[in-house]
């Protein structure tokens, strides 16, 4: 046989992309599309900034021949692969393709996306893995668990060094959700993500109750009840846009800054809506949010697990171009207390500020950690304790700001002077004392009390007595525990200048292998 032309070859390359790119076929490609589900290719396509994905290893294929495997072969192997930009930064990511053999997991496919991991970590980039599969490829056996424990490895090798992102945009079953559990966030979509350990048919079998998968799987149940999830969107489009904006608040790696917006919101700039913002009365609530909004770079917050432990607040914005991270607590939903969930909610963000250098900044108004059997059985000690740890462990630049509660132990939890704040501003209502007034008046002046002719009015001369000399921020500014009491719309410019005295904060802290973090 005679020797190919050039353009005989490069129509046989130009074929087998148009094969590989069809993943399990036409009518495959119509039932993801029926289901309401984009395919691997359109994913990447819609996350990523237009023309710049260069797919690799888009000719792999599976060589197993265990139950006539060896007679469906697919290129690509289930998993498109590849690099690309967002933002015109570099990032690594790898979509499972449903439409071949539902997505399952097997050696080549997990070799492909190990790849990809690996080069993600050697060239300091993020690496953002699109989940849509059945699980381990069954014929496969103990090659597709091989797949999923190097996967798993590369996961936590990679921890804190790049950013890792998961998208749950289909099913996600048994031990393949423990790769998203392993990176840094994880995004769901609505009615098509699905993500747990255990299906209804088994769980029916062991415990006889009956649940959809939706139910214990769902974009709703992981973002607003287990706390697994960080992001929910309605439809795709809205969760890829979701990826690209949190991205933007992060570096590349942790041995870079994340990257400066230039926002025009002058840092300068004073807003006296904020003295209405937060009621002087301990016992109203408010929206902690309006007054995030009211201080940061044009309004503009991102929220980090938005319906999981809604009595504190976490997530990004810029101050002056600058991208800080925000914990701040919730008055508005159970009073601001901390309780087990909040703890876990605010120390992991509180660490993945600090691995990429992100400056935090705490908004504290806080009564106290919340009360009640189910907490303190629940471990709220070792819960909360992981809150001291995190806050003492980050060695970024951290701002603290009272705005009015700061009680006991919750006052230390949420970042003041010995765990580290660099600086602490408090507003003039502020209140920096053990406990509120009403149970220090009950405690300290309790025998004068008891012995008066009225000791209800005593008690309330008592309460007023307290609050005069310790319900204000002028005792903790006198010992030096509060740095700068500032009017409330001097919240941005202080926080700024703040920012600008810390910015080239270094800290050198004994060498150890790492900490051991309360459980």
């Amino acid at each position: 046989m005679a020797d190919k032309t050039i353009n005989e070859l490069c129509e046989t390359l130009i074929e087998k992309r148009k094969k590989a790119a069809l993943g399990g076929g036409a009518e495959a490609i119509a039932k993801q599309h029926e289901k309401g589900k984009m395919t691997a290719r359109e994913r990447i396509n819609e996350l990523l900034d237009p023309n710049s994905f260069m797919e690799i290893d888009e000719f792999v294929e599976h060589r197993c021949t265990n139950f006539g495997l060896d007679k469906t072969r697919f290129l690509g192997d289930g998993v498109v692969t590849g690099s690309g930009t967002i933002n015109g930064r570099l990032v690594y990511v790898f979509s499972e393709d449903f439409t071949v053999m539902g997505g399952s997991l097997g050696e080549m496919h997990a070799k492909k996306i190990c790849k990809i991991q690996d080069l993600a970590l050697m060239n300091g980039s993020p690496c953002i893995g699109i989940k849509d599969s059945g699980g381990a490829r069954i014929q496969e056996a103990v090659n597709a668990l091989s797949g999923y424990g190097n996967i798993f490895f590369r996961n936590v090798k990679a921890s804190g060094i790049i950013p890792q992102i998961s998208i749950i945009a289909g099913p996600c079953a048994g031990g393949a959700v423990y790769s998203p559990a392993l990176t840094d966030f994880v995004f769901m979509v609505d009615k098509i993500g699905i993500m747990h350990i255990t299906g209804p048919a088994v769980i029916k079998a062991v415990t006889g109750e009956e649940v959809t998968s939706e139910q214990i799987g769902g974009a709703k149940a992981h973002n607003s009840v287990s706390g697994c999830a960080h992001f929910f969107a309605k439809d795709e489009a809205e969760c890829y846009a979701q990826v690209r904006k949190v991205l933007a608040y992060l570096p590349s790696n942790n041995m870079e800054e994340a990257p400066f917006v230039d926002t025009s919101d002058d840092p300068s700039r004073m807003d006296i809506t904020l003295r209405e913002a937060v009621p002087t009365d301990a016992n109203k609530g408010y929206d902690v949010r309006d007054v995030i909004n009211k201080i940061v770079d044009n309004g503009e917050f991102c929220e980090v697990q938005e319906f999981w432990a809604c009595n504190i607040v976490t997530g990004f914005a810029r101050i002056g171009g600058r991208a800080i991270g925000i914990i701040a607590n919730q008055s508005r939903v159970m009073a601001g207390c901390l309780d087990i969930n909040a703890s876990d909610k605010a120390s992991r963000h509180i660490r993945i500020c600090d691995v990429f250098n992100i400056p935090i900044v705490t908004f504290e108004d806080v009564p106290g950690y919340l009360p009640g059997i189910n907490q303190e059985m629940g471990g709220i000690i070792r819960h909360g304790a992981k809150l001291l740890y995190a806050y003492s462990e980050a060695t970024v630049p951290k701002i603290t700001i009272v705005l009015r509660k700061a009680y006991g132990g919750s006052y230390i939890g949420m970042c003041n002077k010995e765990l580290g704040a660099d600086v602490l501003f408090a507003w003039p209502q502020a209140q920096i004392a053990v406990m509120g007034a009403e149970g220090a008046a009950n405690v300290i002046f309790r025998k004068e009390i008891a012995a008066s002719e009225d000791p209800a009015d005593t008690r309330n001369k008592k309460i007023e007595e307290y609050k005069e000399a310790f319900a204000n921020p002028y005792n903790a500014a006198s010992n030096g525990y509060v740095d700068k009491v500032i009017l409330p719309e001097e919240t941005r410019p202080a926080l700024y200048q703040a920012l600008m005295m810390t910015e080239s904060k270094s800290e050198i802290r004994p060498k150890r292998k790492h900490g051991v973090m309360p459980s």
